[in-house]
């Protein structure tokens, strides 16, 4: 039997009306929306264009920077190393073989630096003191991406919604933390910073940085960096997206750029 027309429309809407209701139960519209962190600006410094930025940290007063060397950048490189804020230039300390590894994030930890590597599997550990390199691992995800530690535990990000938590004695993973935006999975976690407690990222392909609850891997508030991501590409063309957040927590100094980006910006986050 065939229904009429208008009784076909009745049903179709009333279908639709239970799909809109069921899905709506998924959103929480009364869900508060993410703040955004105040921060106001301090100086600028010079940036090395050629810098393909992958790790940004800060260690007794200095910022170090670690870079990899896409394919099509052949102006780039794979290493790390101290900044010279008065020129932009990396000090180098250590240096890879790009036609073999694609560097990522870097980290320290007890006079120890752990470096990732992109797609390889493999990563580094040096001697803080020497940067001679001690022994390689297995890194436990099909890429790495970004490095920071909480001063017990070494914290990666592999551009999934994930952050592992990794024994840097062991080389294993303790406990591995989902990352949620008003209850759905953030992904593209990269570059990481921890910072009085929090942990930091920089969303990739984004000028937006993510303040993240090591509790419970809520997202808690947002770093809005557009403006210093247009003032980058008005005075370098070339400039990409925003990857980099360093942290002073001596002098509370907090400092951020993006891969060939001209210039560093030093910022101060306002609690």
């Amino acid at each position: 039997m065939r229904l009429k027309p208008n009784y076909l429309y009745l049903i179709i809407l009333i279908l639709f009306g239970c799909i809109s209701k069921k899905n709506s139960k998924s959103i929480n519209i009364n869900e508060k929306a993410i703040p955004n962190i105040s921060f106001d600006y301090i100086d600028s410094y010079p940036h090395d264009t050629t810098s393909f930025t992958e790790g940004f940290l800060i260690h007794n007063g200095q910022l170090y920077e670690s870079t990899g060397s896409p394919k099509s950048l052949p102006q780039t490189k794979s290493l790390f190393g101290i900044v010279n804020l008065k020129t932009g230039h990396i000090e180098k300390k250590v240096e890879i073989d790009k036609t073999k590894y694609f560097g990522e994030g870097i980290t320290f930890l007890n006079n120890k630096a752990y470096q990732l590597t992109y797609k390889s599997r493999i990563g580094f550990i040096y001697d803080l003191s020497t940067f001679k390199k001690i022994k390689e691992f297995e890194i436990p995800s099909k890429e790495g991406w970004g490095l920071t530690n909480d001063g017990r535990y070494l914290i990666m990000s592999d551009g999934s919604y994930q952050l592992r938590y990794i024994d840097p004695l062991t080389m294993q993973v303790i406990k591995t933390l989902n990352v949620t935006e008003k209850g759905r999975f953030k992904e593209y976690l990269n570059e990481l910073e921890y910072i009085k407690g929090y942990i930091f990222a920089n969303i990739w392909t984004t000028n937006t940085i993510v303040k993240i609850d090591p509790v419970d891997g809520k997202i808690i508030g947002k770093l809005d960096m557009t403006d210093y991501a247009f003032s980058a590409k008005s005075l370098y063309y070339g400039s990409l997206e925003m990857n980099g957040i360093a942290y002073d927590s001596i002098s509370d100094k907090t400092y951020v750029t993006g891969k060939l980006w001209p210039k560093i910006y030093e910022i101060k986050l306002i609690d």
